[in-house]
């Protein structure tokens, strides 16, 4: 068992798969970035100056000593809440990673068809039929 595992994991595919989670990971981590720090800010400024991460619709009661505005207080107090801000921000931060994921698939798959195969030349056996027929006619 233990010798059927070390074959899986050292198989291509396998590895490929590890990278591709490890260089994800890092890359949602900018994504999210781009869209907090610099998407976001804009579609705010657009609409008038409106913060949508910290926009919510409040359905409990507010604990004492924490302002009804504020989203990430409430939020750490467990107050119910729907937080359509924080929703319209991880909507957003998808659309930008499935995006970016469609333009490195589209060219890869562009790189892939782009170099076609050169013609295959006469079979090993075929070259040997030919010196054969050559040496036959000496």
């Amino acid at each position: 068992m233990l010798g059927e595992f070390r074959e899986f994991i050292a198989k291509g595919n396998v590895m490929d798969l590890a990278v591709g989670v490890i260089i994800g990971g890092a890359f949602a981590t900018i994504t999210g970035s781009l869209t907090a720090d610099l998407i976001m800010p804009i579609v705010g400024w657009i609409f008038g100056g409106v913060d949508f991460s910290s926009k919510f619709i409040l359905l409990g009661s507010v604990p004492d000593g924490i302002a009804a505005t504020d989203y990430a207080k409430l939020k750490e107090a467990g107050v119910a809440m729907i937080g359509y801000g924080a929703f319209i921000t991880a909507v957003i931060n998808f659309l930008i990673l499935a995006f970016v994921i469609f333009l490195l698939v589209r060219w890869v798959n562009k790189v892939m068809r782009r170099a076609p195969d050169a013609p295959a030349g006469p079979t090993e056996v075929e070259l040997l039929a030919e010196i054969r027929d050559e040496l036959r006619k000496k």
